[in-house]
């Protein structure tokens, strides 16, 4: 562990993922005033998460870096190797309720009854999801304008998404379930039950509720990772390729909702 002071580390952990939930927080409750959805409008009032979310990442990105020497990133070339595994199962995890719902003879529906009653569905996973973040709303397909929505869409979630909020779950939070007074004592991955409950519980409060299930499977392979390679690379790349993966998923089978 570097030898940095204790506030700094706090800050270089904790704020660029209290900066991004901001971020998240502002289009969530100020989604409606941005927002103007009229013919007339342009692409930055009919769609603001065009914008929104690539600012949101810059910023976050640019925080990550401004404290990137108070972080303990020990990149090991076998621990991120198993980040890669345990992404791609973790993911797979995630995705298997809809995978396999959508390939059932009648669908979904047939088994599980109308989405209008969605308790139960949820609780498996189980949605449609077809609307959420597509740049192909208000750009072109294929256009400069549309490869540049989508590329800082991937790189929010494959590059920022990963740092801000490992940092936070599994660099800090963890840390400071296990001593709550000196965090910055406790080795990375030092397990504890009430700082596997703590930060996955939380892990998955902070997604959609039909993803709770998996959110709760992924942060247990997440926290797994963490205390069996004690490595916080190898939960950064686990969130990278699962992330990546998951915008694949939603773009191949326009899913937009689940990412």
């Amino acid at each position: 562990m570097n030898s940095v002071p204790e506030a700094l580390k706090t800050r270089a952990y904790v704020a660029p993922f209290a900066v991004f939930m901001g971020f998240t927080l502002l289009w969530q409750f100020g989604g409606p005033f941005l927002e103007w959805d009229h013919p007339a409008a342009a692409w930055w009032r009919r769609a603001p998460e065009q914008w929104l979310y690539p600012v949101q990442a810059i910023v976050c990105f640019a925080l990550v870096i401004w404290w990137r020497k108070a972080i303990d990133w020990d990149w090991k070339w076998k621990p991120a190797a198993w980040g890669i595994l345990f992404g791609v199962l973790g993911i797979l995890c995630w995705l298997a309720p809809t995978m396999a719902a959508d390939r059932l003879p009648g669908g979904p529906d047939a088994w599980f009854g109308h989405p209008s009653w969605p308790w139960y569905r949820y609780l498996l996973g189980i949605d449609a999801r077809p609307e959420g973040f597509n740049p192909g709303v208000v750009f072109s397909p294929d256009s400069w304008s549309w490869l540049a929505a989508l590329a800082l869409r991937f790189f929010r979630a494959v590059v920022v998404v990963a740092l801000v909020e490992e940092l936070f779950w599994r660099g800090y939070l963890m840390r400071l379930m296990v001593n709550l007074d000196h965090p910055w004592k406790v080795p990375f991955g030092t397990n504890t039950w009430k700082a596997y409950w703590v930060t996955t519980l939380c892990f998955m409060a902070v997604h959609q509720p039909v993803d709770y299930c998996g959110a709760f499977i992924y942060g247990s392979l997440a926290y797994l990772l963490a205390v069996w390679q004690k490595n916080l690379c190898a939960v950064i790349i686990m969130h990278a390729v699962a992330n990546a993966l998951l915008g694949w998923a939603a773009l191949e089978w326009g899913k937009y909702g689940l990412w």
